[in-house]
């Protein structure tokens, strides 16, 4: 099985590729309880944009580690798009949606990596 650092890394590497913002991941690797290893959040500016990141990112982690989501969800409204890799789970969000559910900070004692935008 495909490293789960890996996996994150080429998660990263195509949500940036479509230019999505305020990349960060939260690593979660050191909770007792925890939903998974790691989530991976990014943020378009538009629907347009979130379900370009959303389809970027999984072509990307396809086509580089043979890794295909067990799940995705929100597709329908694009506001937010959730990928569920089993280990990861990646989202995607508008910013307003992003600001509302703030899942970055569901679990305070997990260690936040902020990923530098690339413009």
């Amino acid at each position: 099985m495909i490293e789960t650092k890996k996996i994150v890394e080429e998660i990263i590497k195509g949500m940036q590729e479509r230019k999505a913002k305020k990349i960060v991941v939260v690593d979660m690797t050191n909770l007792e309880e925890r939903a998974c290893d790691y989530f991976v959040i990014c943020e378009g500016s538009s629907n347009t944009q979130v379900m370009a990141i959303a389809d970027e990112m999984e072509d990307y982690v396809r086509k580089s580690v043979r890794e295909k989501p067990f799940a995705i969800a929100g597709r329908e409204n694009a506001e937010w798009i959730a990928v569920d890799y089993g280990d990861i789970m990646a989202h995607v969000f508008l910013p307003e949606s992003r600001e509302f559910y703030d899942i970055e900070h569901l679990w305070e004692d997990a260690h936040l990596i902020e990923v530098p935008d690339l413009d």
